[in-house]
């Protein structure tokens, strides 16, 4: 089952999204549904609402005023506490019932509008986010909603920046267009990643990739991918995992490499790395284990042993290395990714060597083998290089 987060200001067009992702037959689950649904009258929540905040938030019908409870808990940081200490705990039950409700092999997408304010990324495979320019969203309030433009501004600032928004999404959907550009948009995703992601998840199989090799300019949100990636692995694995780091080229500022996420995965033991909880935990989360790919040339002439886990994800391709804290494998990426970060002339003189294998026509596999002879050479100089953190 995959499972997306859907989210996006106020005005964006996140509803109109997740009707589309319904039509295509996502099971949809959203939030402001469930969280009418806990305070319906007779259940459970409603009466401790009337019994913290009284009468006054409640209408002759015997309904909760939504906007008359709101007054109170927005001027009073207790009192919102405690209406969401009463909400909270129901609403989020009544989604896992939802959730767990759906068929296995569904793509169940979340419609929530606070997942970035909440930093709810790890808890889904992809986070989608609509966005739209801060002026249209006003434009389109005061026009659909009746809001004053002041209002408008008012509620769009109280939630996340655009800044925020981009750094957790997997996927920004552009809704600045018209409504038909908007759902070719959709419809692409569907086909072309959720649909794929879904099914490579479901047989716990990596995606597939092509061995032509190509490489991408520097880019400036590789962090923030590679961030959402490690979130989502500590989040699966917990303190099984000793650290979650992002090495490799994507690692190191103004660095050309690979469009390709390459992140470790610090371990006590690889025996821990071996057992099927581990396996399992980071295969559900997207990461299935690659096997066969269970050791590194070691630069001391030896094999420096590891495990390897791919992605599920057709849109994000991704390297998780699996190896043990303080083997000689481990610290070497992590020496070898600070002293490129450090060293201006090795960064220059790696980027060249890139382009020189490019040129030759090598595919992605004849590659790295090309590079083995070049890390031989600079093995004495990564290996004095200062980890972060050193003394």
């Amino acid at each position: 089952m995959l499972r997306v987060g859907l989210t996006g200001g106020i005005g964006s067009g996140k509803s109109t999204v997740a009707r589309a992702l319904r039509d295509l037959g996502a099971v949809v689950v959203d939030a402001d549904a469930v969280a009418r649904e806990v305070v319906e009258p007779g259940m459970p929540a409603l009466a401790a609402i009337r019994e913290r905040f009284g009468d006054s938030v409640f209408g002759a019908d015997g309904a909760l005023d939504r906007p008359a409870l709101g007054r109170v808990v927005f001027a009073d940081p207790q009192a919102l506490a405690d209406l969401e200490g009463i909400t909270h705990p129901v609403i989020w039950a009544r989604t896992a019932d939802l959730i767990a409700a759906a068929p296995d092999d569904a793509i169940v997408v979340h419609d929530m509008p606070l997942i970035v304010e909440k930093g709810m990324g790890a808890d889904y495979h992809l986070v989608l986010v609509v966005g739209v320019d801060a002026e249209t969203r006003v434009e389109r309030l005061v026009r659909d909603r009746g809001m004053t433009p002041e209002d408008a501004h008012a509620r769009i600032a109280a939630q996340a920046d655009d800044d925020a928004r981009r750094a957790a999404a997997d996927v920004w959907l552009d809704n600045n267009g018209t409504p038909e550009q908007l759902d070719v948009s959709v419809r692409r995703l569907w086909a072309e990643r959720l649909e794929p992601f879904n099914e490579n998840l479901l047989h716990g199989i990596r995606a597939a990739r092509t061995d032509r090799l190509a490489l991408t300019e520097p880019r400036e949100d590789w962090p923030a991918q590679a961030a959402r990636l490690v979130a989502r692995i500590e989040k699966a694995l917990g303190e099984r995992a000793v650290d979650v780091e992002h090495i490799g080229s994507t690692s190191v500022s103004g660095l050309v490499a690979k469009d390709v996420i390459d992140l470790q995965i610090g371990v006590r033991s690889l025996a821990d790395a071996d057992d099927p909880d581990f396996v399992k935990a980071l295969s559900r989360k997207g990461f299935p284990r690659v096997e066969g790919n269970d050791r590194d040339n070691g630069k001391d002439g030896t094999e420096w042993p590891k495990r390897f886990h791919g992605t599920a994800d057709p849109g994000r391709p991704a390297h998780v290395h699996v190896r043990e804290v303080g083997s000689p494998g481990y610290e070497w990426a992590l020496r070898f990714r600070d002293w490129l970060r450090s060293d201006e002339a090795a960064r220059e003189e790696y980027a060249a060597l890139k382009h020189e294998l490019l040129g030759r026509g090598l595919g992605v596999s004849d590659y790295a083998d090309a590079k083995e002879p070049w890390f031989d050479a600079v093995h004495t100089q990564v290996t004095g290089a200062r980890l972060d953190g050193d003394g």
